[in-house]
């Protein structure tokens, strides 16, 4: 079953902000866990969330980032700012990019365009993106416990490579950013594979041998029991036949990427109008897919 991302999973997983950018609250007997920030502008209603489900949002220890996405990461300097002994864990290319003023401008600005959306949550907070320092880097097999669930560590590039995959054996329980993709209408899998095509096979394969009971993706709901390794198939299963569409378009192109993106909005994004993502958003991620295809093709 596929549920919305605004509600308590189990007796120890909460979603909190908004069901578009969700983050994951995991609470052991010990430690308590969030998983991803979300977007920079919600930084104050995660905070509101933390104090309800935690009675404090002091309470929170640990703080896991999936990805270097600005709608992933978009609120950890501010939560950092907030509480002040909250441990960050990422890879080590997320503390890097972390550090780079031109990355942050850029994020800041692509989070700015959700102002209007959103207005309102930030009030007079101060919630743009700074930079920060990630206090655990993590690299495959670490793991944390947090009394009387354990959370490990995947890496799963293909998405972006410094993506990371977070599960808890004990519920069985996979949080995966966009490395399994992101559910669209009809929960049918969009292919999110920026950085590699072969990372991302690769991943859906190692995240399929974990044979996850929940699965929370990014944007917009988790899926439980069958239907979590069920989207995992799909997402693997539409991911050649994705790079088969991107091809042909090269194809008809000739070769001209800004054509070959062209044809695919025509067809993929206009005309069947099942895709939910911002037509924006959604050009420049397919941009820079067919250009990695292309330089494969290339090779």
């Amino acid at each position: 079953m596929k549920l919305p991302a605004n509600n308590i999973i189990d007796n120890h997983i909460t979603v909190i902000g908004d069901p578009s950018y969700p983050c994951w609250v995991i609470k052991g007997t010990r430690k308590n866990l969030m998983i991803d920030a979300g977007l920079n502008l919600l930084g104050p209603l995660y905070i509101n969330s933390l104090n309800a489900i935690l009675g404090n949002k002091d309470f929170l220890n640990y703080l896991f980032l999936t990805h270097s996405h600005y709608d992933h990461l978009g609120a950890a300097s501010f939560l950092k700012k907030i509480i002040p002994a909250l441990v960050i864990g990422a890879h080590e290319r997320v503390e890097q990019l972390l550090r780079k003023e031109a990355a942050l401008e850029l994020m800041n600005r692509l989070s700015d365009s959700e102002s209007v959306r959103f207005a309102g949550h930030a009030g007079q907070e101060n919630v743009r993106i700074s930079p920060l320092s990630v206090d655990l880097l993590f690299r495959e097999g670490d793991e944390i416990e947090l009394g009387g669930l354990t959370c490990r560590v995947y890496e799963v590039p293909g998405h972006t490579r410094d993506s990371l995959a977070y599960f808890i054996p004990e519920t069985g329980a996979l949080f995966t950013g966009e490395a399994a993709g992101v559910p669209q209408i009809n929960d049918e899998p969009q292919v999110e594979f920026l950085a590699s095509y072969e990372d991302y096979l690769a991943s859906l394969e190692k995240m399929l041998s974990l044979h996850p009971r929940i699965l929370c993706v990014a944007h917009g709901g988790y899926f439980t029991g069958a239907d979590a390794m069920d989207f995992l198939r799909r997402s693997h299963d539409a991911t050649q036949p994705y790079r088969r569409l991107i091809e042909s378009s090269l194809d008809k192109a000739d070769g001209n990427i800004k054509q070959a993106v062209s044809q695919i909005v025509s067809s993929e994004y206009d005309t069947k109008g099942t895709i939910t993502q911002e037509r924006s958003a959604y050009i420049t991620n397919l941009t820079a897919q067919v250009s990695h295809i292309a330089e494969l093709r290339q090779k």
